[in-house]
């Protein structure tokens, strides 16, 4: 039996798409073991699997000043010790990153101990701490065209991203009786990220009562974005958040407004969704989700707007061009060579780990 340790966390973004490998290594008899944090949201979001977990000392990695960026890297090497003394116990034949600060120590510890390893870049340019591990690895898997060119290329793969497959298995008859919705009225499902938009939550509330003419409107605010006063709206359902039930709003939905996290938009085009992108702005990040919604837009899977360009006029105008032209940009993802994704990150596993 191979052993498989797979490791990434800070952020769900990180852990989902480890998830979305679990049933096609098990059905290919990995044993699989799962290194993150202490207390990460990746020990909440693996745990629920039944896939031993090991918790090791992480620090950020951060670009800007902190009076922890003087402890943190006394416990990067403190996780680099536990990974290197994890590695040597479980001994697997392979390791695969998703990134994350907690990940560093890990690809570094399997190097040392001549572990073979895969990481995965979701974005458009390598984020740190993948670009701290690209050294370490043996192959590097990632999402967009345009990220080829700024990753080694005896290394880089285009792979996309790997999709939790009960995504595409979705009821929309369940989902129209959990909206209480009609069958008669397309519907828009808008996203804001895992933690909901205030920006996007407030445009798309202004520009309710001209999209309710044409639409039906199924929106994940984000926890404590719910606004009460649009409880009983007709044609309008808000959630804070949706877990097993995504898969069949996914269904339903005719078309998406959303976020442009790479696992977020991965997803809608695995899923084949028209879609809106609201890349969170620059001043607020790196600036990777503009990339990530340029790339997307480029390609023919998406429009765009970006945020400081969000008004409800430009809002309404985009949502009918998307609705009009749906077929358009679903024929598009259609042709799209990032759709196997799994597929093909399974068989760079197997190749390296055979090796």
């Amino acid at each position: 039996m191979k052993r498989i340790i797979l490791t990434g966390g800070g952020t769900a973004g990180h852990v989902t798409p480890n998830i979305a490998l679990l049933p096609r290594l098990k059905e290919l008899g990995y044993d699989i073991q799962y290194i993150g944090s202490y207390e990460g949201i990746e020990k909440e979001l693996i745990e629920p699997f039944g896939i031993p977990y090991h918790g090791i000392s992480s620090g950020k990695l951060r670009r800007y000043f902190s009076t922890k960026n003087f402890s943190d890297p006394f416990r990067v090497l403190k996780g680099f010790g536990e990974a290197n003394k994890l590695i040597k116990e479980l001994q697997p034949d392979i390791i695969f990153s998703k990134g994350g600060f907690v990940s560093v120590p890990v690809v570094m510890a399997g190097k040392k101990n001549n572990v073979p390893t895969i990481i995965h870049e979701s974005d458009m340019t390598p984020g740190l701490a993948n670009k701290l591990s690209l050294s370490s690895a043996t192959k590097v898997c990632c999402n967009f065209p345009e990220t080829l060119e700024h990753l080694p290329s005896d290394k880089a793969v285009l792979t996309g991203s790997p999709i939790r497959q009960e995504l595409l298995s979705g009821n929309k008859i369940a989902a129209l009786d959990l909206c209480g919705f009609s069958a008669d009225k397309p519907v828009i499902l808008v996203i804001g990220g895992s933690l909901g938009s205030v920006v996007v939550n407030n445009a798309v509330r202004l520009a309710l009562p001209e999209l309710l003419k044409k639409f039906q409107v199924v929106h994940l605010c984000g926890k404590g974005k719910l606004d009460e006063s649009l409880t009983n709206l007709a044609g309008y359902a808000q959630f804070e958040y949706i877990k097993s039930e995504l898969r069949d709003i996914f269904a339903l939905a005719d078309i998406v407004i959303s976020r442009a996290g790479a696992n977020a938009i991965c997803e809608l085009l695995a899923l084949r969704k028209p879609n809106l992108l609201i890349p969170l702005s620059a001043n607020a990040s790196r600036g990777d989700q503009i990339l990530n919604a340029r790339s997307f837009e480029k390609q023919g899977f998406s429009l765009v707007i970006e945020e400081e360009n969000l008004t409800k006029e430009s809002l309404l105008e985009n949502v009918h061009r998307l609705y009009d032209e749906r077929n358009t940009f679903m024929e598009a993802m259609k042709n799209s060579n990032q759709q196997n994704s799994i597929d093909t990150i399974v068989e760079l596993i197997e190749e390296a780990s055979s090796k």
